[in-house]
């Protein structure tokens, strides 16, 4: 019993001390997975299946039922002397049954398509063209999660190295209250000097409340779009700073979208050109009726007739050349976008990788600062303790110490946010 309890307390310290650990990769991948638009990928796919086997059924036997009954003010008969003539050269009487103005018939036809001039074929790789298009799109809207999942990273490593540094500013500014407590009683400063380091307590105590506060919102956030259960404790590994050059592939699913949407006008164009074409197929057709193919007999009858069927609307080159012309437009514009999209993206590559160089002179800078500031803080330190400078001064500096500290590791950030947001202006 009480090795179990021991395993259980070491557990319970192992995930305490340890807690969860999170990267920039993972947050991206879960959140992609997460997001409600992927559910529209799977929609897409069933869709396009749906349409090419509704295509594919173009070759299928059509069956067409026909019936009707009619009544006519007319209808055609033999002259009665014609039968009369009949009758006196053949010495027997010859007479011509007369067709009722009541007709009735009943059909059925079956129609079997044996070349359509390559538009069902046309029409499967618009349907393909036309998914690819969409799903390209969906992946553009995908793709803008990871800045946003960036800047919500970053910003929970910015909060978490704030609070670090606040920290350590308050245990400086609790130590030297202790000090002064001791200086105070022994009448070497006033009950003002002591209340000023207070004031700097409070200050420091209600910019941790701030930095908690703001803490507890971007994780609430980067955990409803990744899924995951992200807290105060989670703790975010640190990426690596990849390595960045003017050489860099750009693979935007932006271009991807693009070709897509040419590839789509292309397989519009051939389906345009494919139903101008001309059709053949087989065709039967049997029915019952009266009259039937017979016209001499004025019952009801059985009959059957079949062949082949040649089918061509013209009308459609009425109108071809400007539906080309509208195709044409269209991937000009695509290719305008696609330029003015490259052009945009090669200008904010630059302007992203002059201040990733930037961030890196001043992080040397801030470092030079953090340094020259500390020893400054000390040579004041000791001004203090000698009585040669007063509180505010020593406050002053205490302050200036901590705000380049705060500095430096907001730098720190911004240069893993740029570094990443290049990377994300680029995708590779």
């Amino acid at each position: 019993m009480t090795k179990k309890i021991l395993i259980f307390l070491f557990l319970s310290f192992s995930i305490v001390t340890f807690g969860q650990t999170l990267n920039l990769d993972t947050c991206q991948k879960r959140a992609k997975e997460n997001y409600p638009l992927l559910k529209q990928y799977g929609l897409i796919e069933k869709t396009a299946d749906y349409n090419i086997s509704n295509a594919n059924k173009a070759y299928l036997p059509q069956v067409s039922l026909l019936a009707k009954a009619t009544y006519q003010s007319d209808v055609t008969a033999i002259p009665e002397t014609l039968g009369q003539v009949l009758t006196q050269l053949s010495g027997q009487p010859v007479s011509f049954p007369v067709l009722s103005k009541d007709q009735y018939q009943a059909a059925l036809e079956v129609d079997q398509l044996v070349w359509d001039g390559g538009m069902v074929n046309a029409q499967k790789k618009l349907i393909k063209a036309s998914s690819e298009a969409e799903k390209q799109k969906l992946e553009v809207d995908l793709y803008a999660l990871n800045d946003r999942i960036n800047n919500l990273f970053f910003g929970i490593m910015l909060i978490k190295e704030q609070l670090k540094v606040n920290q350590i500013l308050q245990q400086e500014l609790a130590s030297n209250y202790q000090r002064m407590e001791a200086y105070l009683k022994n009448g070497l400063i006033q009950q003002a000097d002591l209340d000023a380091v207070k004031v700097e307590q409070i200050n420091a105590a209600q910019q941790e409340t701030d930095l908690k506060s703001v803490l507890k919102s971007y994780c609430q956030m980067l955990s409803v779009f990744t899924g995951i259960n992200v807290n105060e404790k989670t703790e975010l590994e640190k990426p690596l700073l990849p390595v960045v050059n003017e050489n860099i592939e750009n693979k935007r699913p932006e271009l991807s979208l693009f070709e897509s949407q040419k590839n789509l006008l292309e397989s519009q164009k051939k389906t345009i050109l494919a139903g101008n074409l001309p059709k053949i197929g087989l065709f039967i057709q049997g029915g019952y009726g009266r009259p039937g193919f017979d016209f001499f007999k004025n019952d009801f009858t059985s009959f059957y007739i079949g062949g082949v069927r040649l089918s061509w609307n013209i009308a459609g080159f009425y109108s071809q050349k400007n539906e080309l012309k509208k195709i044409e437009t269209g991937q000009k514009n695509v290719d305008i976008m696609k330029e003015t999209f490259l052009f945009n993206t090669n200008l904010l590559t630059k302007q992203q990788m002059n201040e990733i160089d930037k961030l890196r002179v001043t992080l040397k800078n801030d470092e030079e600062i953090i340094r020259l500031r500390n020893n400054i803080k000390k040579a004041t330190e000791s001004k203090f303790q000698n009585g040669t400078i007063t509180t505010t001064d020593f406050l002053r500096e205490i302050n200036a110490e901590n705000i380049a500290r705060q500095t430096r590791t907001l730098h720190e950030v911004q240069l893993y946010m740029a570094v990443y947001q290049l990377k994300n202006t680029i995708n590779n």
